[in-house]
């Protein structure tokens, strides 16, 4: 039987308060007309950035109870999709769940390990190492410009070269991965403003999206922006397309809630923005990048 809706696997945490992980990656892909499969790597009251107190349950030692179960209903996937891990083991399921269900399917990994030049307070070396192995099994990575020192182990410098960029971007993608996004690289201009870069293995072509600033931190984009590259993707679009329409959701949404007297720490009003996924693109500003 053909599924008449595609269908993603999203190997994350759900937060109940807290526009973050599943509870964006949901409504985001849901409004692209894509069914999305949980399969929880923990339940936190709230998620991490900026509350205390949170309460944590960790759900490694019910993962692969679900992975079975689905395994015996013969799911099948159109995408896989993981993004934060708690620990070297959970990085190890995934790894094999995408074994066990890639069929010819898009694996998407978002190798969420730190920002600014520092890991997570969750993220050890083991992890980073084993987030290593983890990318060589995807068709598609968004690590942020820190994460992709931590993978190359790279010295995390505040300014990045276009040579030196270049080479970041080829030896991910040598790594495993066909196409490689690298979101947050500093532009070298004003202080806080960034580019995303992408390279496309397959034809050999890099692409470029500006990134406008807004001076505000929002936790959760990033899990917005891979979701739009995802659900972009799955729709037909092509990769420089993708990224144009995911940079301009995100600055819409931040946009949108900057204006509010909110705190940040709740996450961009996604609500107040996500009939716009669907609406045409009222200007392509990628760049094809000749180096």
């Amino acid at each position: 039987m053909i599924n008449p809706v595609q269908r993603i696997a999203a190997i994350h945490d759900l937060s109940g308060f807290g526009r973050a992980s599943l509870t964006v990656i949901i409504p985001i892909l849901s409004t692209l007309g894509i069914q999305v499969c949980p399969l929880p790597t923990a339940v936190l009251s709230t998620h991490t950035g900026g509350f205390k107190d949170y309460r944590f349950v960790d759900f490694t030692d019910h993962m692969e109870g679900f992975i079975e179960h689905w395994a015996s209903l013969d799911l099948r996937f159109e995408a896989i999709y993981s993004g934060f891990l708690g620990s070297a083991r959970q990085i190890e399921i995934v790894s094999s769940f995408i074994e066990r269900f890639d069929r010819e399917n898009i694996v998407l990994v978002d190798p969420v390990m730190g920002d600014d030049g520092k890991a997570y307070d969750t993220v050890t070396p083991e992890m980073v190492v084993r987030m290593r192995d983890l990318v060589k099994t995807a068709d598609i990575i968004t690590p942020n410009y820190t994460e992709a020192s931590f993978l190359l182990k790279k010295e995390y410098t505040e300014t990045i070269d276009s040579g030196r960029l270049k080479k970041w971007l080829l030896r991910l993608s040598e790594m495993g991965p066909p196409v490689v996004i690298i979101t947050s690289v500093p532009s070298g201009k004003k202080r806080g403003e960034t580019d995303v870069f992408a390279y496309n293995r397959r034809d050999g072509r890099f692409w470029k999206v500006k990134c406008s600033y807004v001076p505000a931190y929002y936790p959760g984009t990033g899990d917005a922006f891979a979701s739009t590259i995802l659900g972009s993707l799955l729709q037909g679009d092509s990769l420089p397309l993708a990224l144009d329409r995911a940079v301009q959701f995100v600055y819409t949404a931040i946009k949108a809630s900057f204006g509010y007297d909110i705190p940040k720490r709740e996450g961009i009003l996604l609500e107040k923005v996500l009939n716009t996924l669907n609406a045409p693109l009222t200007s392509i500003t990628y760049q094809i990048v000749d180096w």
